[in-house]
């Protein structure tokens, strides 16, 4: 093998940045070396993407709904840079350290919940609650417990057993049918709660109640399977079937979580729908969490579930990331959410920004409910959608963003938007302008 020095490795141009990806680099979700060539990112700061050819891009979805803060946040810059100063990393195997301790303690305060483990991504976080619903199962005496009921439209990431949980027909990984786990499907659920879902969901959970061991679904907001908003009520249908059946109810907060629609997490919503409201046994955490900064997810849980785990079976929860709760993640982690939390925000918090950001959003995109070829504009929190009636051609789309000043991903019929909580007004303003473009343009084009 070859050793080459770091004298020898100058820095690329941007066409080598361009040529090298489009050889060996994979993208999500696409051909290797195919489609429009990606566009070539320097730098970024506050709410700003700089491109190489200097131009700067308003970053209307916090790459993709992590960098709440915007980039190069000095708070999180200085979090990042005294913890290098100790350790970036050292096992967590039969070792711990500071930053993991004040994190967990922190996600114990803000959630109500008991528990902590960490892991490395959302996807690996969705796996860990769902072993952690079957050891459960086990340890109580229940091992032919093995499947999960979930509603159809949800997403949980791209490993194996959150693709099973994904929608089985609507969602991108049908393909991955025979494969898969086999899952309970629910219907989605209404946006205006509908007795009829209430009724068939109690039924269906009924039906399959000696094989089900849990329930998962995305409170409120079901993100990457359609950005669907739905009626917190049917959060608390869940949560009483999964009481009436001795299931485990997990809540997928890794996209709504850290107050991306209103309330600091989704489920939150359900506070005057029931006394105390709606609380998971489990709960998922992940993108915002460390302001995107670094990869990292977490696990919360009730004291009652780690009680039996503890006390049956092989008496551990038998997973273990090689950088779980790295403290690089974890420091930065707890400086995003103290920031979140704390005084800084000029304008009365971050509640008071989201709210901001919703009545812009709401503004901003109503005129396209009455375009032609637009189904549905929906807003809620620091979410903006308008779903097409037709698939959006993504290479026209992000070149009409792009020329508007303004980073989107559009995916299917959907043109959508979660900015980051510092956008200013002017940012809202050129967004939704992009995205009135891109909705205007593609709806031209069918017609």
């Amino acid at each position: 093998m070859t050793v080459v020095s770091r004298a020898a490795c100058p820095a690329l141009s941007p066409d080598e940045v361009a040529r090298i990806d489009r050889e060996h680099l994979w993208h999500p979700y696409a051909s290797l070396g195919g489609g429009p060539a990606p566009l070539v990112v320097e730098a970024a700061h506050g709410t700003r993407l700089v491109l190489a050819d200097g131009r700067e891009l308003v970053d209307a979805m916090s790459s993709w709904w992590a960098a709440i803060h915007g980039y190069q946040h000095p708070v999180l810059d200085q979090a990042v840079a005294e913890q290098l100063r100790s350790m970036s990393h050292v096992m967590f195997g039969g070792l711990t350290h500071e930053p993991a301790a004040r994190l967990g303690s922190l996600l114990v305060e803000i959630t109500g919940m008991d528990t902590v483990f960490f892991c490395d991504s959302g996807s690996v976080a969705v796996e860990v609650a769902v072993k952690t619903v079957l050891q459960y199962q086990r340890a109580v005496g229940a091992p032919s417990r093995r499947k999960l009921l979930t509603p159809r439209g949800g997403y949980y990431g791209d490993t194996f057993t959150p693709m099973s949980l994904c929608d089985p027909v609507g969602g991108m990984h049908a393909e991955w049918a025979g494969v898969l786990a086999e899952q309970v499907f629910a219907p989605r659920p209404p946006a205006v709660f509908d007795p009829a879902w209430d009724r068939e969901v109690r039924e269906l959970a009924a039906k399959h109640r000696h094989e089900l061991a849990g329930i998962i679904v995305e409170p409120v907001v079901q993100g990457a399977g359609g950005m669907r908003m739905y009626d917190p009520r049917c959060l608390v249908t869940l949560r009483e079937v999964a009481d009436e059946h001795g299931l485990l109810l997990v809540f997928d907060e890794i996209a709504t979580g850290f107050g991306r629609t209103g309330e600091l997490f989704a489920h939150q919503h359900c506070a005057d729908l029931r006394e105390g409201g709606v609380r998971p046994d489990l709960m998922c955490v992940g993108k915002a969490l460390t302001g995107g900064y670094m990869t990292l997810a977490a696990v919360l849980g009730r004291r009652e579930v780690a009680d039996a785990i503890n006390a049956g079976g092989v008496g551990a929860l038998l997973h273990g990331p090689t950088f779980m709760a790295n403290p690089l993640a974890c420091r930065v982690a707890v400086a995003a959410v103290e920031l979140l939390l704390g005084e800084q925000w000029a304008s009365g918090g971050w509640r008071t920004e989201v709210a901001r950001i919703e009545q812009a959003l709401r503004e901003g995109l109503a005129p396209l409910e009455e375009l032609a070829g637009v189904r549905d504009v929906r807003v809620l929190g620091a979410i903006g959608v308008v779903e097409l009636e037709r698939p959006v051609d993504l290479a026209r789309a992000t070149a009409t963003t792009v020329a508007n000043g303004v980073w989107l991903r559009p995916f299917g019929k959907l043109v959508y938007t979660m900015p980051p909580y510092i956008a200013s007004d002017e940012d809202l303003g050129r967004i939704c302008a992009a995205v009135h473009a891109v909705a205007v343009e593609e709806c031209r084009s069918v017609g």
